[in-house]
Parts: C-alpha cells; sequence; structure tokens
C-alpha cells in the first residue's frame, strides 16, 4: 500500500495499533520524511531525519525535550494564543473543519486564524483536514476539494481517510496543488490474516463446589480449573461489548470467572474440558488499537 500513495505521511500514535510506537517508527521512517503522531508526547523514538506532525492540539507547554522540527496543530483561536504563551516558534498545521466536527477552523475563520498565526510569529507548514469514517468516498473528495479556493496553493493539504483511488483522483483533479495523505489504520493493519494476539498460560489449579475464588470472592458452583492468563486491564484487556470472555483455546470460548485485573485474568473452566496447559499461549480477542503487547514476535 504505501508504494501506492504518493506522499504519504506514515501515522504512529497512541500504542502504535498494537505495534507499539518505538517498533512502527524505524518502518515508518523507511516510507517518509514525516511522521504523524498523536500529541505533543508521543514526538519521541523517531528517526533522526524525520519530522513529526502532532494530530491533537495542546493547550500545554511542549516538553522541553520536543525536537525543534515538531510541526503542532492548531484547530481553534486558543490553541494559537496557548502556542504564543508557551513561546512556541516552531511549525504549525491549520486544522480545517470538517463534518466530523472535531477540531479544526469553521470555513469563516480562516483569515482571522492566519493574522493570528501571523501575529504569533508562528510558521504555516500547511493544512489539515480529517473527513469522517461514516461517508462515501466521493463525498470525502468532495469535502476536501470544497475547501481548496479558501486556501494558499503554496501550501500541502494533509488529507486522511481516502482509498487508494479516491487518492488518485483528487491528485488528478488539482495537479496544481500539494496533498500528502496520512496513513495508520491501513497502512498497519491493511491484512490482519498475517496477525495474531495471544496471551499466555501461566498456571492453573483445580477448585471444588462451595469453594471461593478471585479478587471478589466468587462463588464456585461446581467443579473446575481455574486458569491463570498473563494478560489484564494493564495490557488493555477487557470484557466484550455483550460482556463476554475475550480467550479462545481451540476454537472454543474460555469462560472468565471474573473480568479482568491488571496483569493476570482469572479463567474457570468446568472439569472435563479441555484445560491450555501451563505456557500454552491461547487467543485473545481484542481490539489492537487498544492493547498493550509485551512481547511482539515476528514468525516467518
Amino acid at each position: 500500500m504505501a508504494e501506492e500513495m504518493p506522499h504519504l505521511v506514515p501515522v504512529v500514535k497512541g500504542n502504535g495499533y498494537g505495534f507499539r510506537r518505538w517498533n512502527l517508527m524505524p518502518v515508518a521512517g523507511q516510507l517518509s520524511d514525516e511522521i504523524a503522531i498523536g500529541t505533543v508526547y508521543e514526538a519521541r523514538d523517531l528517526p533522526q531525519h524525520v519530522k513529526a506532525i502532532v494530530l491533537t492540539p495542546t493547550l500545554t507547554a511542549p516538553p522541553n525535550n520536543i525536537p525543534k522540527n515538531t510541526v503542532l496543530t492548531v484547530g481553534s483561536l486558543h490553541h494559537i494564543v496557548a502556542l504564543e504563551r508557551h513561546n512556541w516558534r516552531g511549525g504549525v498545521h491549520i486544522k480545517l473543519r470538517s463534518s466530523t466536527h472535531r477540531y479544526g477552523f469553521h470555513h469563516t475563520q480562516i483569515q482571522e486564524a492566519l493574522s493570528s498565526i501571523k501575529n504569533a510569529a508562528l510558521n504555516i507548514e500547511g493544512f489539515s483536514i480529517h473527513p469522517p469514517l461514516q461517508s462515501d468516498m466521493k463525498s470525502r473528495v468532495k469535502e476536501i476539494a470544497a475547501w481548496l479556493p479558501l486556501l494558499s496553493p503554496d501550501l500541502p493539504v494533509y488529507v486522511s481517510h481516502l482509498d487508494r483511488p479516491a487518492y488518485n483522483g483528487l491528485l488528478k483533479m488539482f495537479p496544481d496543488r500539494q496533498f500528502r495523505i496520512r496513513l495508520g489504520t491501513p497502512l498497519w493493519h491493511g491484512d490482519k490474516t498475517m496477525m495474531q494476539l495471544s496471551a499466555d498460560i501461566v498456571d492453573h489449579h483445580p477448585v471444588e463446589s462451595g469453594d471461593h475464588a478471585g479478587y471478589r470472592q466468587i462463588p464456585i458452583n461446581s467443579p473446575g480449573e481455574i486458569i491463570l492468563v498473563g494478560a489484564g486491564t494493564a495490557h488493555g484487556v477487557a470484557l466484550l461489548d455483550n460482556g463476554r470472555s475475550p480467550f479462545h483455546y481451540q476454537r472454543q470460548r474460555l469462560n472468565l470467572l471474573e473480568p479482568p485485573h491488571m496483569h493476570t485474568s482469572m479463567l474457570l473452566l468446568a472439569r472435563g474440558r479441555p484445560i491450555p496447559p501451563v505456557g500454552e499461549w491461547i487467543d485473545l480477542q481484542q481490539p489492537l488499537t487498544r492493547i498493550q503487547v509485551d512481547l511482539l514476535q515476528w514468525l516467518r
């Protein structure tokens, strides 16, 4: 996908889409001279030749060790005032409001934004727009195109949420414009068949009817086996939206004794069911964008 998207800006933010940011940064640095990150606190582990573009505006002072070539985002006059107050003298992107209605200047505010940025002695390095996911590609391109008459053609426009045909169509429609496309989920999760999220069995032991177990002393109603899994809330593991357990073994869901806790989840299996042995890895059903992995293994 990276080769099919000209002027690519990889997005490496949050938990690094399940891979951890510091693992993805060197890979992203081979794809572009710019990397989009989530916040000013994520401007670390960047390859030396790469410029960080911070997607989320900040009202607090950027960390003292933030690279000088970092580009911050402003989406309201409050953001500009905050950067001026904190003596920021680096580059900024002007966020344009889309139908997502997140950060961004309304089209009636652009001239005021440009004047305020000039008065704050900030350097405008581009514009940025973030169309919603719940729309078709034609609508997203139309929304981006509607902004262009208000924007200087000398500055690049950073766009998101476009697939390859839509993005290439935008480039052909406006050959005199500079566009750069930010890619996160489609870039890193383009083929999920290559990924497997697992957790290891740390221990297990039998329990009998009438016993109580767990932090919440759950009553045991029939003989079974307590299974201790080395993954919990500290890793981002939670119940599924329907309240079910996210753990599986041999294509069967494993029931939780109680909700996951910090670094361990406790399962309860009825006696007679197949028990994963200590050291076994079982499947874990969770969104990769929420998970903090302990171990990343590349299998050949």
